[in-house]
C-alpha cells in the first residue's frame, strides 16, 4: 500500500488536516475532498432545515468576492478556494447543492457549527455533522464505483486531495452556558474523544 503525507496545521482550536497520497502519476486533475466546518461551508447548510445562526445566507456575507452571499461564513473566499484556484479547479460547489450530481472535481461537504462528532449533541439537528459529511462521501464514492468502474474510482479516490477543518465547535460548545458536558467527562476524557473520534473519521477515508 502506497504511504500517505499526512499534512496537519492546529490554527487557534480547529484543526486542519489535509492528506495528500504521494503518488507522482500524471493526470489532468485531482479532485478535492472538503470536510469540516463553518471555516470551509460554502452552502451546504442553506439546503438543510436549520436556523439562520448557522446560515450565511444574507447580506453582508460574500460582499467583498461574489457580490452575493453563497453561504460561505465570509464576505469573500474562503481557504478551500484558494487551493482550488492554485490547482487550476473550479469553486468546489456544496454537496447538497440542488443539481450538483457530477463530483469529477471533488465534492464539499462541511457544514458551519458541525464538531468531530465525539457528543451527538453538539448543535444535533441543526449541521452536518462529520459523521455524516463521512456518509455522504460514502456516496460519491458508490457513484464513481458506478460510473467509472472499481479500478478507475480507486485511482481518483487514491490520487484525490482531502481537507479537513474541524474541532472548533467541540471545544468551544462545553463552555456555554447550558452546557453539561463537563459534568460527565473530565476535559482529558473529552479531548480524547473528539481527538478519537477524528481520527477514525481519517482512517475510513
Amino acid at each position: 500500500m502506497a504511504s500517505l503525507s499526512f499534512h496537519v496545521i492546529y490554527l487557534s482550536v480547529a484543526c486542519v488536516c489535509i492528506i495528500i497520497p504521494t503518488s507522482s502519476q500524471p493526470q489532468k486533475h485531482a479532485a478535492l475532498f472538503i470536510f469540516g466546518d463553518s471555516f470551509f461551508d460554502s452552502g451546504n447548510n442553506n439546503f438543510i432545515n436549520t436556523t439562520t445562526d448557522y446560515q450565511a445566507n444574507f447580506w453582508p456575507y460574500g460582499q467583498t468576492f461574489f457580490d452575493y452571499p453563497t453561504g460561505r461564513v465570509s464576505d469573500g473566499s474562503m481557504i478551500p478556494d484558494c487551493i482550488a484556484e492554485h490547482a487550476k479547479l473550479p469553486f468546489i460547489p456544496p454537496y447538497l447543492q440542488l443539481g450538483n450530481d457530477q463530483f469529477s472535481y471533488g465534492a464539499k461537504f462541511a457544514s458551519a457549527g458541525a464538531g468531530a462528532g465525539a457528543l451527538d449533541e453538539i448543535n444535533q439537528g441543526l449541521v452536518i455533522s462529520l459523521n455524516t459529511q463521512l456518509s455522504y462521501f460514502k456516496n460519491v464514492e458508490k457513484q464513481f464505483r458506478r460510473m467509472l468502474g472499481d479500478e478507475a474510482a480507486k485511482k481518483v479516490l487514491f490520487e484525490a486531495v482531502y481537507l479537513i477543518s474541524i474541532g472548533t465547535n467541540d471545544y468551544l460548545s462545553p463552555f456555554f452556558r447550558y452546557s453539561t458536558v463537563f459534568q460527565s467527562y473530565s476535559q482529558k476524557q473529552y479531548i480524547n474523544m473528539v481527538v478519537g473520534n477524528l481520527t477514525e473519521v481519517i482512517k475510513v477515508i
